[in-house]
């Protein structure tokens, strides 16, 4: 059986998971923003939340109507066979979301969806099930336009950045699927050296080695699709073990981390024990300026901090011709790339980008820098 599916991601990153999705053999994939529509089988809903490095969600659409009033969406999700896809005993929550949505209140919509949902349970078995917003077993989503709605079952449960391994992070850390996003856009492949002078608790060094022993994302964690009642077993502990066979024991390009503050490569050197890839990163306390190439022809990557205060900001623009300065010294012929919320950073490091891509980490509207460092001068 075939499933119209939606696959929720970062902004910008939705070119990189349309490639993911032809990797796992979906069919009729189209890109809208903030996401991917396609079909598929079970598999390809497994593999997806298995494989995907810059998916946030696998909905799986269950009924798609027009609307004109708050109970015309009522009897849409009243239409839909929900004792087919999971138990009364199981509790549900409902996350509504629009787009120029012709109703007063989503609050209210949402409380619609769920009171046709316990209708049909009721009808069926003189029981409801219960909501918990907390830790639901069975998330629901409901997307409105303008004329109709969508609604869906979220086969991922937690959002798939969550991988699984980070136990700490910094005061703004960056999510591991805009990571491996940020990665794959700047052409890393493991095969290169990688460098990121200003870790944080390690995220991009900790995707880049999961892309380089080609690790899929999902092997340490749960789905929603498991809680449901067409969950099949059998094809799950297949995938996964297939998935493992596949982690390759090696990396062929050096992954390097670093960071002037001690306390977050300690965090940094724990979650990469935890994603049982610390034997791939060198991960020391040092100065950006102070880092040296590990290697030829290699990639840094780094989401350097920027400020919200005006000191911040007036700090971090001192810095930037001095980072300007150090790439064009020690880093010809590597790729540089920088994500940050500055737009005004590659002006300030004296550097003129060959690619910027915008994308959003969260709410935050960034820009990811392409350059190709020549030695001297690059402007």
């Amino acid at each position: 059986m075939t499933y119209h599916l939606f696959i929720t991601c970062p902004r910008g990153l939705e070119s990189v998971l349309i490639e993911e999705l032809q990797q796992q053999d979906c069919q009729q994939i189209e890109a809208t923003d903030g996401g991917v529509a396609c079909v598929g089988a079970l598999e390809q809903i497994y593999r997806v939340n298995l494989y995907s490095r810059v998916a946030s969600r696998v909905l799986l659409r269950v009924a798609q109507a027009r609307y004109r009033s708050e109970e015309d969406i009522f009897q849409a999700a009243k239409k839909v066979a929900w004792t087919d896809w999971f138990n009364v005993s199981q509790t549900f929550k409902v996350k509504v979301e629009s787009k120029r949505a012709a109703v007063k209140s989503l609050n209210f919509v949402a409380l619609k969806i769920k009171d046709a949902v316990c209708d049909v349970f009721y009808e069926k078995f003189n029981e409801r099930p219960s909501v918990d917003k907390l830790r639901p077993d069975v998330r629901l989503h409901a997307f409105l336009d303008s004329k109709k709605i969508s609604l869906f079952i979220d086969t991922s449960g937690e959002a798939l950045f969550k991988r699984g391994y980070r136990l700490q992070t910094g005061a703004a850390p960056l999510r591991e699927n805009v990571a491996a996003g940020l990665l794959l856009l700047a052409g890393y492949d493991g095969s290169q050296p990688l460098q990121d002078p200003f870790c944080g608790s390690g995220t991009i060094a900790i995707e880049a080695a999961w892309i380089a022993t080609k690790r899929a994302t999902g092997l340490m964690r749960h789905f929603g699709f498991e809680l449901l009642k067409n969950f099949d077993k059998a094809l799950w502990i297949k995938l996964k073990a297939a998935a493992r066979k596949n982690i390759q024991n090696q990396v062929s390009g050096s992954i390097g981390a670093s960071d002037n503050d001690a306390e977050m490569i300690r965090l940094a050197k724990q979650n990469a024990q935890m994603a049982e890839v610390s034997e791939w990163i060198d991960f020391s306390v040092a100065d950006a300026q102070d880092v040296r190439p590990n290697g030829k022809q290699g990639l840094i990557l780094s989401n350097p901090p920027y400020g919200v205060r005006l000191a911040e900001i007036q700090t971090l623009h001192a810095l930037y011709p001095q980072l300007g300065s150090w790439l064009k010294q020690y880093y010809a012929g590597w790729s540089a790339a920088m994500f940050t919320g500055d737009k005004e950073m590659p002006k300030l490091m004296r550097l003129k980008p060959k690619r910027k891509i915008p994308l959003y980490n969260g709410k935050l509207d960034c820009r990811l820098f392409l350059f190709d460092m020549v030695s001297g001068s690059n402007r």
